[in-house]
């Protein structure tokens, strides 16, 4: 992996492309990131750039502020590891902004879905409902039969049922960035990407783009 980016999701709106087309974009508020650490194979078993992203929160854990102070460097809100392919080219205290990216590249879009809470077999699971006369019943959107009595007398393991729903990590594949905006530090990747407005998100190069 070459670039890697952590950002703030804005929300949707739509521009123009070079022939005219109107293309509904998601705006990202993307980075900028301080290097915190390098590790090394040699000490840590693994090479990884450890970064900070965001405003430092105003209670901080000891160890957080331990690696912030050891580094010498501003305390953020997150701390995150990238495996770079490159890691040299990263010195600690630099910042890492959203002009890694240009306009074209493919990327990978990572970040905590809306959570709905409890929920129901139609929403959860897009069921259709029973019919709604003729002795139905006050069961119009229950989850119906859960398997037979006798045989094999439990309930198979992955059966549709009401539960939580929502507020998981997802991942987008192989979504393009219309625009980088340097000036504003933003990037515009086409489509829409996983979570509410507000939430943070990490754009990747794409991993299985050709």
């Amino acid at each position: 992996m070459d670039k890697a980016i952590l950002g703030i999701k804005l929300g949707m709106t739509s521009i123009f492309d070079e022939s005219g087309l109107s293309v509904p974009v998601t705006v990202v508020q993307a980075g900028p990131m301080k290097v915190v650490r390098k590790k090394t194979v040699e000490r840590d078993g693994y090479s990884a750039v450890l970064v900070s992203f965001g405003e430092a929160p105003k209670h901080q854990n000891k160890a957080e502020a331990g690696v912030y102070k050891k580094a010498n460097v501003e305390a953020g809100k997150v701390l995150r590891e990238f495996k770079f392919a490159d890691p040299d080219k990263f010195e600690v205290g630099s910042d890492i902004k959203c002009d890694i990216f240009a306009g074209g590249d493919m990327v990978d879009v990572s970040a905590i879905s809306k959570g709905h809470g409890f929920s129901g077999v139609i929403k959860r699971w897009n069921q259709r409902r029973l019919k709604m006369s003729h002795g139905t019943g006050p069961v119009h959107r229950s989850v119906g039969s859960t398997g037979a009595n006798s045989t094999p007398s439990k309930v198979i393991k992955g059966l549709h049922m009401p539960g939580h729903f929502g507020h998981d990590k997802v991942t987008i594949q192989n979504l393009k960035i219309v625009k980088v905006d340097t000036v504003r530090g933003v990037l515009l990747i086409r489509g829409s990407v996983p979570g509410p407005n507000g939430a943070l998100v990490t754009v990747k190069q794409a991993v299985k783009s050709k």
